[in-house]
């Protein structure tokens, strides 16, 4: 299974909360074991772990798209354990995919503005698990969730942890949240930074809801949320069916950006819950707005880069 090795940097393409990719792969003669690193979780944003699974999810996923790309015949079994969620193995055939290493490069988020519109019936229909409203109808709830975020210093801290607003920063090029990523100006990273590193002085000032207030115009346009419903304790296979949908919605021209404070606040959960009239909260897996960039994003960082293009053998004299 070594020869995984060499496609590496198209695995780590997967989608993670605030770009930590968690995941780690660990070889053996004829498997490979997909686990994470316990320093890339976010106990504090996350605790109960949905972020992370849905992103190992969405990891695996990627990584059986890759390989069929690739012409390996690879497939994966599920084994959760301590600090893993299952393992690759040869298998008698390629992964049966509609996607490719192509799909999976072309694949991001984007947190600019997107043109006004909503998104096809049928292509909704065909998403199977998400659930469709309205942008202008959850405003409310974003700034809320925006914040009962920005309120919490525990919150806050782990956040700023994975931000990375400056081009100096040593992890820039590898992980985490950059001022590009976010769609800043120079003047609103650097305001940023400040605000963050005075947060214990501001925040009883005021600063959460400056923060909060810096998003408030998002959903403030004619376009679509989705939200991935799904069984509490699945997000692993939920978040290889939320990568294919993904992939799906890139391939028509669309992009994402998460909105996970919305169910990651339990009052803002709860009363989503009510309005989508699903019964248990707990079942609300992802939400992102989605819609057609007007700018394309910069690339995401990766720990892994692009793999080295082969030398051409040298002409015989």
């Amino acid at each position: 299974m070594n020869e995984l090795r060499a496609l590496e940097p198209d695995f780590w393409r997967a989608p993670s909360a605030h770009n930590t990719q968690p995941w780690t792969l660990t070889y053996e003669d004829d498997r490979v074991t997909v686990g994470w690193d316990p320093d890339r979780a976010l106990p504090v944003s996350d605790p109960t772990g949905r972020d992370l699974r849905l992103g190992l999810g969405a990891f695996v996923e990627c990584c059986l798209i890759v390989c069929a790309s690739t012409g390996l015949p690879v497939a994966f079994d599920a084994d959760p354990g301590p600090l893993r969620v299952g393992r690759l193995r040869r298998a008698a055939g390629t992964y049966a995919t509609p996607f490719t290493t192509a799909d999976v490069r072309a694949r991001g988020a984007n947190r600019g503005d997107y043109h006004p519109g909503r998104l096809p019936d049928e292509l909704v229909a065909g998403l199977t698990g998400m659930r469709r409203v309205p942008c202008r109808d959850l405003a409310d709830l974003l700034h809320a969730a925006d914040l009962h975020q920005y309120g919490s210093p525990e919150v806050t801290r782990e956040l700023r942890q994975w931000l990375r607003l400056t081009r100096r920063h040593r992890r820039y090029l590898l992980d985490g949240l950059s001022d590009r990523a976010l769609r800043l100006t120079r003047l609103e990273a650097v305001a940023l930074r400040a605000s963050l590193a005075l947060y214990p002085a501001l925040r009883p000032l005021g600063l959460p809801r400056v923060l909060a207030g810096a998003s408030r115009g998002l959903l403030d346009h004619d376009g679509d949320v989705l939200v991935l419903t799904g069984p509490a304790g699945d997000e692993v296979e939920q978040g290889r069916l939320l990568l294919r949908h993904w992939l799906t919605l890139s391939a028509a021209g669309y992009t994402t950006h998460p909105l996970s404070q919305i169910i990651d606040s339990p009052g803002t959960r709860r009363e989503l819950a009510a309005r989508l009239g699903v019964a248990d909260p707990s079942s609300l897996l992802h939400i992102a707005r989605v819609g057609r960039p007007r700018s394309p994003a910069p690339p995401s960082a990766r720990l892994r880069g692009r793999p080295r293009p082969r030398r051409r053998a040298a002409a015989s004299k």
